[in-house]
């Protein structure tokens, strides 16, 4: 089977620098064209009119997370495209489809055009398994794959920094740029057209040096000098490990694991199953941690939603209905909040950016430190017992006085980005240490992002519905409230999930205790 032509020969004893840093360009404009929009996604709602003005924000919920909805419903239908006719083809696709929708968007003259380009955009990508199969795919050797595992996490926390500052910087460029852009001309007519032909621009870009210049990774397309006769084996012949790493495959294809974004370790996973037998695969505490990653999931995607328009709603002056008793004893009342901090869309979508700078720091600097320093497990419970504050005080930035917003801002996204930024890849850890067997690894993976999915389609449009419910009260640190409840269900839930060492069961009656190479001491001496 050949249908995707290799162009160059790689070195499977190198680290692939070169293909990984490809694959990073392609990667890199979609998080752009994802995150863009969300500085501006509920100016573009509100010039829609659709129902109350206060509605806004419950509709720029659902244009939000219509992607992610579309996106976990056709998930495994372009992996298994992929599986047929190679990585690079269902890759570029995805990015073209990615395209169409920002061009949709950007032209969309009422709420259901909108929506149906965002839904379109995520029908046609399904880029996330794909490019996580194409690293497994091109790293070989186990030493490689810590290093190659964190290049796309890198690359889009980089697009979520640069995403909101197209979007805020060129969203409505009438306004902004006056002396450019008439009243009368295309971009005054579609106020949020420009953005969206910059990101389309930018995947155009990638589409094309990823159809010059990738390689396809498919292991069944390489030519015979990269994987000799003796890599292909019956299926009678088992997958034996040799000296000459040139003649291990990427993969075994017939692994039920096969395609999962963290693959097959050797380091962790020693023995060979058989499938006769199948372990069990939902434990207790696998459930346990799904569940936790979906309410992580849940209330982090909440916030997303929800600060760029608490960022640009009106600011009105919260001291005006506080009672002598409250002024005295509080100095604030924290059942009413009414309106934002009035910040307009150019300086939201800078705030975002430097928020994704705060996280880059937070991943690459604080992570590695405090998983060495408290342990996995610990961390996890830590982090879950914190993160109802990063909600929590959010609402109180309308009490500052307008000198201090922007330090409360930062403030307030440092201490998110701590919590969050920790959260997410302790429980990928604990989840794969809590797998019973690897040839179910596959599955749980699977189960696990579709919980994620599923809890990021939801939170948006429940998010701001209770924002909206707010704003008719003159309460809108309601929405936030919530999220703070639902932290604090996971602060609780995370009690569920006892520390151990875990077994694993090989399906032939025998077990063995395994440690991941993941695990640090702190967490032994638990």
């Amino acid at each position: 089977m050949s249908l995707t032509r290799q162009r160059s020969s790689r070195d499977p004893e190198k680290f692939p620098t070169a293909q990984l840093f490809l694959l990073a360009i392609v990667r890199l404009a979609e998080p752009i064209a994802l995150t863009s929009i969300f500085p501006y996604a509920w100016p573009l709602v509100k010039k829609f009119h659709v129902g109350d003005e206060n509605d806004a924000s419950f509709y720029a919920g659902l244009l939000i997370s219509a992607f992610a909805l579309a996106e976990s419903l056709t998930g495994m239908f372009w992996g298994g495209l992929s599986d047929r006719i190679g990585r690079k083809p269902v890759l570029l696709a995805g990015c073209a489809g990615t395209m169409l929708s920002m061009v949709m968007v950007g032209f969309a003259s009422n709420i259901w055009v909108a929506l149906a380009g965002r839904a379109i955009g995520g029908f046609l990508n399904g880029n996330i398994g794909v490019i996580q199969t194409m690293v497994a795919e091109l790293v070989t050797k186990p030493e490689h794959e810590p290093r190659a595992y964190s290049v796309m996490p890198f690359v889009w926390s980089i697009g979520t920094i640069i995403g909101p500052c197209i979007g805020g910087t060129f969203a409505d460029p009438v306004s902004s740029f006056p002396a450019t852009f008439s009243a009368g001309g295309l971009f005054g007519r579609f106020p949020y057209l420009l953005p969206n032909l910059i990101c389309a621009t930018m995947l155009g870009v990638s589409i094309l040096a990823g159809w010059l210049l990738l390689d396809e990774t498919h292991p069944d397309m390489q030519p015979n000098v990269l994987l000799p006769d003796s890599t292909y084996v019956s299926e009678e012949t088992p997958l034996v490990q040799t000296a000459d790493a040139i003649k291990k495959p990427a993969v075994d294809l017939r692994s039920e694991s096969y395609g999962t974004f963290e693959g097959s370790d050797d380091s962790v996973w020693r023995r060979t199953v058989d499938k006769t037998k199948g372990p069990k695969i939902f434990t207790k505490r696998v459930v346990a941690l799904i569940i936790a990653l979906g309410i992580f999931t849940y209330h982090s995607m909440t916030y997303d939603h929800l600060l760029p328009i608490f960022l640009e709603d009106d600011r009105r002056d919260p001291m005006s209905s506080i009672s002598v008793f409250a002024q005295s004893a509080f100095g604030i009342n924290p059942f009413y909040c009414p309106g934002g901090l009035g910040l307009s869309v150019q300086r939201v979508g800078m705030i975002m950016s430097i928020n994704g700078i705060i996280a880059l720091f937070v991943q690459a600097a604080i992570f590695p430190l405090a998983a060495e320093r408290l342990g996995i497990h610990r961390l996890f419970i830590v982090v879950s017992i914190l993160h109802p504050i990063a909600y929590f005080i959010v609402p109180y930035l309308v009490f500052l006085p307008e000198s201090y917003v922007t330090l409360g801002i930062y403030s307030c996204l440092a201490i998110r980005n701590v919590l969050s930024i920790l959260a997410y890849p302790v429980l990928l850890i604990l989840i794969k240490e809590a797998t019973p067997s690897p040839c179910v690894l596959g599955k749980i993976n699977g189960l696990a992002a579709s919980a994620g999915a599923a809890c990021r389609t939801v939170a948006p449009p429940v998010s701001g519905y209770l924002y909206t419910l707010g704003a008719r009260m003159d309460f809108t640190g309601l929405a936030w409230y919530g999220s703070t409840f639902v932290a604090c269900i996971g602060a609780v839930q995370c009690f569920s999930i006892k520390r151990q060492r875990n077994e694993m069961d090989f399906g032939d009656g025998s077990k063995e205790l395994v440690h991941t190479v993941l695990l640090t001491e702190a967490d032994d001496e638990d």
